[in-house]
């Protein structure tokens, strides 16, 4: 994956020294400039040193604004928040806490969104999952075992709507949560196991639900299988890659 082998050559220490280095430079040259003198500051003076503090203050946002990008495009070119929290001395959860939906997700009404338009693989992957923050967690898990083909919907009805439009794509997996608006997953599990069309799809219900009834009730419903969030974020990205690694890369698919 592109970013994999992200290393510098040089220490934290003695990147900042040049960081700062080079910043201070370009700081004073822009408060000079705003002040539109050539002059060394007068001693004691207060004006070039508020200068200076505006000078920074503007630098340290535009600093933000073009990490953001820069972290934008790292994701669209196959890294992972792991390899962005690490570009910024920072762990895969301060990565994400600081630059939150790089993988494009809304909280516009349900809906479909396309996400990963050119999958290595032909794997097409149907989320239908309402809570924005865990789809983002899966999309993430699912890109770091390759591209993958991915449609988020928010409820039944639209994973309905989606799965009927002449023309779309059968998706090789579904992924299910159970609470959801409009249509819940135990709803739409029992419409798409029962119906000709659709029930080969293979279905894994992830939910937060540990409640034996759910349980028994997607089992009976023809669930492939049931798997709980597990509330650790890193075991979290193992389960949805350990259901990827088995029905995409193990398991034999039904043909279209």
């Amino acid at each position: 994956m592109p970013g994999k082998d992200f290393v510098l050559r040089t220490t934290p220490e003695e990147t900042a020294a040049i960081a700062d280095a080079r910043i201070g430079d370009l700081a004073h040259r822009l408060a000079r400039q705003l002040q539109q003198s050539t002059a060394p500051p007068a001693s004691g003076d207060a004006a070039y040193p508020l200068t200076l503090l505006h000078v920074l203050d503007q630098l340290q946002q535009a600093t933000e604004r073009l990490q953001r990008q820069a972290a934008t495009d790292a994701a669209r070119a196959g890294a992972g928040y792991p390899q962005i929290g690490a570009a910024c001395d920072m762990t895969r959860q301060g990565a994400r806490r600081r630059w939150p939906g790089l993988f494009h997700h809304s909280n516009e009404k349900p809906t479909e969104h396309p996400t990963m338009t050119t999958p290595a693989r032909p794997f097409d992957v149907l989320l239908v999952e309402d809570d924005i923050a865990d789809a983002m967690l899966i999309e993430e898990a699912l890109s770091e075992r390759g591209a993958r083909n991915l449609v988020q919907v928010t409820d039944g009805v639209a994973a309905l709507e989606h799965l009927r439009t002449p023309g779309t794509v059968r998706p090789d997996l579904i992924v299910l949560d159970l609470n959801m608006p409009r249509m819940n997953g135990h709803d739409l599990l029992k419409i798409l196991k029962t119906d000709e069309k659709l029930q080969a799809i293979p279905v894994v219900v992830l939910t937060t639900s540990t409640a034996p009834d759910d349980v028994t009730g997607a089992y009976t419903s023809h669930a492939n299988a049931y798997v709980t969030k597990p509330v650790n974020l890193d075991a979290f990205e193992q389960a949805v890659q350990s259901i990827d690694a088995f029905y995409l890369d193990t398991a034999t698919r039904p043909h279209p």
